[in-house]
């Protein structure tokens, strides 16, 4: 029997970039019920784990072994000025 998932709600931008921030800017690893409780918008379950899954397929987050949520995106501009202004070893 082949199971397919029926999406009811696509998230829109705006809920990305909320759940973004939510995990970004916690204080410590949210748990996947955590976080979803703790937004300031809510979002029905199956649209927060589009998101959830979408995050962690485009690396930005890490759900670890005991389901608390890590953000892990580094943003390569201040990644690459870091770089460029580190100081080089002679060899």
């Amino acid at each position: 029997m082949n199971r397919t998932k029926t999406v009811l709600h696509y998230p829109r931008l705006d809920t990305v970039l909320m759940v973004e921030k939510a995990i970004k800017y916690a204080k410590e690893y949210p748990s996947k019920a955590a976080l979803w409780k703790s937004l300031p918008k809510k979002i029905m379950y199956q649209t927060f784990c589009l998101v959830l899954d979408y995050l962690e397929k485009s690396n930005k987050i890490l759900i670890a072994k005991d389901n608390k949520i890590v953000w892990i995106f580094v943003d390569n501009r201040k990644l690459g000025k870091l770089l460029k202004e580190s100081v080089k070893p002679n060899l």
